[in-house]
């Protein structure tokens, strides 16, 4: 299959490295080199100590923000970094080494200090700066045997090489210097056993039984005892605890375990009229942040309902089918301009109060992930200046009505909750003339739409701190415009 071109993101990115005369290189996985210059894999680059503010610069210069995994995930000396090349829509990650660290993914428990001597075999490739092949296939020889050939790993069914692990051993192999492979095992890592390397590689290439690579493997890892991070035991019991902790936050309580930006959560909320293309522009930006990062979305326009508002609901349905009371249902005709043209019924009134603690709890749980760490996207969000779709009701539609203590409960308690409903992080208008809302939503009465949409439309935004986005525009050019923003907040 042909490969894809450079991405001109990683194109700059290699420039201004050059430019800078940055000491780096891409250290491994240099078989698919083409891959992750198109952005198909990560970018494994490897920079020298002396130039990591540079590099930090040129980051940021070029638009790209800091990520964390899990904290266990955390590697000293290795950091996360995403671009988005707008050209191709794709993001460019980058897996900034200080140090080599590496060995099985759920602990990487092994430092090999030779980051000076790798970066200096380092020649310039078509785009990157690669290491010598020969110090490359040491490395990899390494990493493999940690990987895959030690018992714990093998009982923890990580014994096989995959395809593409094979395809890169014979890549390198094809181009070393054997005598060169010896020469520098011993000026760089003189405690390894040259015919122990070798039964090692023989180990991964040709085949041979689990038990000889199990003790090649065993052999190997003693020999690495030095550069550890943490002791053989400790190794282990993390490995088993961090493949169990895995799965409890996945499978039993839903956690993700993407990354999360360096610079915390945000909540942004997208509002607008009907027809202002709300879900559609909140299922897109979904679609391109959930593979790269820690997101949910909520819609705050149509909470879950809570076991409370089920029983209170569920009680003032029976009561209506007795006939207990009547219930008459908001209509158009309830405008923010006008007083409410009869009682709308206590059902109606306590179904409010309901939806504005649902809204409130949905809020709550938004805004601890947010604080956490997370990306929440809301569908709607209750704004003072906006009162038809979402804000309180019950005070409004009495009004012009006769009270009681009871409709007032009802009152201060509906806005206790929303006034504990705080502005997002990020609040986003969707603006778009009523009568282009009023074609696009034929699903509902042109009354009822032009209503809503005249609210969103008339309110003057100089006073509240949103961004305003002209959605009468195409869905691609709103979706543009959405990423644009979002991504200069990030």
């Amino acid at each position: 299959m042909e490969s894809q071109p450079a991405l001109k993101l990683v194109t700059k990115l290699c420039m201004e490295l050059d430019t800078a005369r940055i000491i780096y290189c891409h250290w491994k996985s240099n078989a698919k080199l083409a891959r992750s210059a198109s952005g198909e894999n990560d970018l494994d680059l490897l920079i020298s100590r002396s130039n990591v503010q540079q590099f930090t610069q040129i980051l940021i210069k070029l638009g790209f923000k800091q990520a964390f995994g899990l904290s266990y995930e955390q590697l000293p000396g290795v950091l996360d970094y995403y671009g988005y090349d707008w050209a191709a829509q794709k993001f460019v990650h980058v897996h900034a080494h200080y140090q080599l660290i590496l060995g099985h993914g759920a602990t990487k428990n092994y430092h090999l200090p030779i980051e000076r001597q790798f970066l200096e075999s380092s020649i310039q490739d078509q785009l990157f700066n690669i290491p010598a092949p020969e110090f490359e296939l040491i490395v990899l020889v390494i990493r493999l045997m940690i990987k895959h050939s030690t018992w714990d790993v093998v009982l923890l069914g990580n014994g096989d090489l995959s395809e593409s692990e094979r395809q890169e051993l014979s890549y390198l192999q094809e181009r070393i210097s054997q005598p060169r492979v010896v020469e520098l095992l011993k000026i760089s890592l003189p405690f390894i056993d040259e015919s122990l390397f070798s039964q090692c590689v023989q180990s991964l290439t040709k085949r041979k039984s689990l038990t000889f690579r199990v003790k090649c493997g065993e052999a190997l890892r003693r020999q690495l005892n030095a550069n550890a991070r943490r002791p053989r035991f400790s190794d282990i019991f993390l490995k088993l605890w961090r493949r169990l902790d895995g799965g409890i936050r996945r499978r039993l309580f839903y956690m993700s375990t993407k990354k999360k930006l360096g610079s915390g959560g945000l909540m942004i909320a997208i509002i607008g009229g009907d027809g202002s293309g709300k879900t559609t522009a909140i299922n897109g930006l979904f679609e391109w942040l959930s593979d790269e990062f820690s997101i949910k979305k909520i819609h705050m326009g149509k909470p879950p309902w809570s076991l409370l508002t089920f029983l209170i609901r569920g009680f003032v349905k029976i009561g209506r089918l007795f006939g207990l009371y009547p219930f008459i249902k908001e209509g158009s005709e309830f405008s923010i301009n006008t007083l409410s043209p009869s009682f709308p019924g206590y059902p109606w009134l306590i179904r409010e109060v309901c939806t504005a603690r649902d809204r409130y709890l949905l809020y709550l749980r938004g805004r601890r992930f947010a604080t956490n760490g997370g990306l929440v996207l809301c569908d709607r969000f209750p704004v003072p200046a906006v009162k038809i779709m979402d804000g309180a009701q019950v005070e409004r539609v009495t009004r012009g009505t006769k009270t009681n203590k009871f409709i007032k409960f009802l009152a201060r308690l509906e806005e206790k909750y929303y006034k504990q409903i705080l502005l997002p992080d990020l609040l986003i208008t969707l603006r778009v003339d009523p009568e282009i809302s009023v074609q696009r939503k034929t699903d509902e009465t042109a009354d009822s739409v032009r209503s809503r949409a005249s609210e969103v439309w008339n309110v003057d935004w100089s006073k509240i701190p949103a961004c305003i986005i002209d959605a009468s525009k195409t869905k691609t050019e709103v979706l543009n415009d959405l990423k644009t923003l979002i991504w200069s907040y990030l």
